[in-house]
């Protein structure tokens, strides 16, 4: 076993998330293959350069692309924080999101809020810091959304800019000859 193999009980609750094929030979090496997929991710090095001793690399990439593709790692999950759920193991203090790959939409850098849900906040966050509002830094902004007309009325705008063509400069000459074709004047 090497130095991050799953140990023997956290095998004995992976293992049965696994699909078995109906048909054919169960696969002798699931757990190897297993942890070969894990070494993979955790390196983060390619697919050829998985050690031997979890077998052929281009098996390993099989059963994770036929495992993916099943979501075998989604039900694996979801049993996983089941069980820790029900040992009280669930910490929400472990939850995070790189920010890298969260793509916000363009209206999603301002927060609306109703003026009562803002006094509601700012009355709770003048509790916790026991500090006067005024005292405190700005935490909260308010941000009117322009109407649906005033939005419209940009995008003709916008598109009325678009669409009308710029003038042509004057040509500086007869412009270019197609092969073939006679010269103006000639003939």
């Amino acid at each position: 076993m090497a130095r991050f193999d799953v140990t023997d009980a956290e095998w004995a609750l992976i293992e049965p998330c696994l699909p078995v094929a109906a048909t054919g030979p169960l696969p002798r090496r699931a757990r190897d293959q297993f942890n070969g997929i894990l070494w993979r991710f955790r390196t983060g090095s390619g697919w050829r350069d998985v050690p031997e001793r979890y077998g052929s690399w281009s098996t390993l990439y099989s059963r994770f692309n036929a495992w993916a593709k099943a979501g075998v790692f989604q039900a694996l999950m979801e049993v996983l924080i089941a069980e820790a759920a029900a040992r009280g193991q669930v910490g929400l203090e472990l939850v995070s999101v790189d920010s890298t790959i969260v793509r916000a939409h363009q209206e999603s850098a301002g927060l609306a809020i109703a003026g009562e849900t803002l006094d509601a906040l700012e009355q709770a966050l003048t509790e916790e810091k026991g500090a006067a509002l005024a005292q405190q830094p700005p935490v909260l902004r308010v941000m009117r959304r322009r109407s649906h007309s005033a939005r419209t009325a940009r995008a003709v705008r916008t598109r009325r800019r678009s669409t009308i063509a710029p003038p042509r400069a004057a040509a500086a000459g007869p412009g270019p000859r197609l092969p073939g074709s006679a010269a103006p004047g000639a003939g």
